[in-house]
C-alpha cells in the first residue's frame, strides 16, 4: 500500500477513514492493520500536510518532495498570519519571536517524551492554551487555544508528524512526534524547483493526460510554477475533447480498453481529487455529490466514471444509488462491492467529515 500511495502521489488523510477506504477498494485482501503498520511500525509511510493545505498519507521518500514543492510555502504564510494574530490578541509584541519561543518549548518536550497527545503538551507548555479570538464577528468565530495552530505549524514546517492516533486507527486526535522519527533525510535535500518539477512529473503519470488548469488546483501552485514544471519535464500537448492537455512524453502510445470495472472510493478519494475540470467522468451529479468547498464525497464508478454514491447507515448497512443506468451486469457488480464494504467495515460506523447531499440522504 506503500507503492499505491506513491503511486496515487498520496492519499487524503484529513478524513482519516477515507485513506483506508482507499486502499481497501485497490488492494484485495487488504486490512486496516497493513496500513497501521507501515505507519506507525515500519514508518514506511507518513501523514503530514501537502497540496492545497490538505493532510496525505505519503510515502517517506515522497516526503521532501511535498514538503519543498508545496509543504513550506504553506508554512511561510501561515507564519505570518498566526504572528499577526498573536499580535492583533495583544499576546506579544513581537509574534513571531513569541511563536518561536513556544515552539522551541514543544520541541524539547517531545524530544525528551519522544510523542505526546496534544492535550499533553498544552498541559507542559501552558503557552499552548493562550486564547485568541478568531474570525470576530462571524457565526463561526470565537476564542480558541493557540494549541493546534502551533502545533500545526510545526508540522507544515516538517518539524514534527501525526504519529499514532488514540484508540482506533479510525480516531482523529494523534500523538505528535519529532519527524526524525519517520523522516531521516533532511526535508531541504531537494530543491523547491526540483522538487516541483518531480512532483508534476509523479502527478502527469498518474492523471495524465491533464490540463494545466488541473495541475494548477491539485498543487495549489501559480501558473508560472505549473509551466515551469510541465517545460522542464518536457510535456506533450494533446488536444482533448475540453481543450489543450499534457501527457509525459513516455505516455503517447493509445492505451489498452481496461476490462469492466466498478468500485465504491470514498470521500476525497485521490482519484476524484485528481483534476479540477471532472466534466469527463463526473457527469451531471455534481450537485449531489460534492458540498459547497469543493468537497466530495463517496462515490460508485464504472468503467471509468462516476455513477453514483454510497453511505453507510447507522445499523453499518452499506448503500447505494445510481444516478445514472449503467447496465444489469455493473448494477450488481455494484451491490456486490457494497456488500463487500460492508463486510470489511465490520462493526466500524463512520460519517465522512465532509458531507455531501446524497451521502446525507443515504445515511439517513
Amino acid at each position: 500500500m506503500v507503492t499505491l500511495a506513491g503511486e496515487l502521489c498520496g492519499l487524503h488523510a484529513t478524513d482519516p477513514l477515507s485513506v483506508y477506504l482507499a486502499v481497501r477498494a485497490r488492494i484485495a485482501g487488504f486490512e486496516a492493520a497493513h496500513l497501521e503498520s507501515a505507519l506507525y511500525d515500519e514508518r514506511t509511510a507518513v501523514r503530514m500536510l501537502g497540496m492545497r493545505r490538505t493532510v496525505f498519507v505519503l510515502p517517506v521518500d515522497l516526503a521532501g518532495v511535498v514538503h519543498q514543492a508545496c509543504t513550506a510555502k504553506i508554512a511561510a504564510a501561515n507564519e505570518r498570519r498566526l504572528a499577526k494574530l498573536i499580535e492583533a490578541n495583544g499576546v506579544a509584541t513581537d509574534g513571531t519571536r513569541w511563536l518561536a519561543d513556544v515552539e522551541r518549548d514543544v520541541l524539547a518536550l517531545l524530544d525528551e517524551r519522544g510523542d505526546a497527545l496534544a492535550t499533553e503538551l498544552s498541559a507542559a507548555v501552558p503557552a499552548l492554551r493562550t486564547k485568541v479570538t478568531m474570525s470576530a464577528g462571524k457565526t463561526y468565530g470565537g476564542d480558541v487555544a493557540l494549541n493546534n495552530q502551533v502545533l500545526t505549524h510545526l508540522a507544515a514546517q516538517g518539524r514534527i508528524v501525526r504519529g499514532r492516533p488514540r484508540g482506533q486507527w479510525t480516531a482523529t486526535q494523534y500523538r505528535w512526534a519529532p519527524i526524525d522519527q519517520w523522516v531521516t533525510e533532511p526535508l531541504d535535500s531537494i530543491s523547491p524547483i526540483d522538487a516541483e518539477t518531480e512532483l508534476a512529473r509523479r502527478w502527469l503519470a498518474t492523471f495524465g493526460p491533464a490540463h494545466e488548469a488541473d495541475l494548477r488546483w491539485w498543487t495549489g501552485w501559480t501558473a508560472t510554477q505549473s509551466r515551469r514544471a510541465l517545460a522542464t519535464i518536457r510535456a506533450v500537448e494533446v488536444e482533448l475533447d475540453s481543450g489543450t492537455g499534457w501527457l509525459l512524453p513516455t505516455d503517447l502510445d493509445e492505451p489498452a480498453d481496461p476490462a469492466p470495472w466498478v468500485a465504491l472510493l470514498p470521500a476525497l478519494d485521490p482519484t476524484a481529487m485528481g483534476w479540477t475540470r471532472r466534466d469527463w467522468y463526473l457527469g451531471a451529479h455534481r450537485d449531489a455529490l460534492f458540498d459547497r468547498s469543493g468537497n466530495i464525497g463517496p462515490t460508485a464508478w464504472a468503467d471509468g466514471r462516476i455513477v453514483g454514491g454510497w453511505a453507510q447507515r447507522p445499523d453499518g448497512q452499506v448503500v447505494t444509488r445510481l444516478l445514472e443506468d449503467v447496465g444489469d451486469e455493473a448494477t450488481l457488480a455494484i451491490a456486490d462491492e457494497a456488500a463487500a464494504t460492508e463486510a470489511w467495515l465490520g462493526a466500524v460506523r463512520f460519517r465522512p467529515k465532509f458531507r455531501v447531499p446524497l451521502e446525507r440522504e443515504l445515511a439517513g
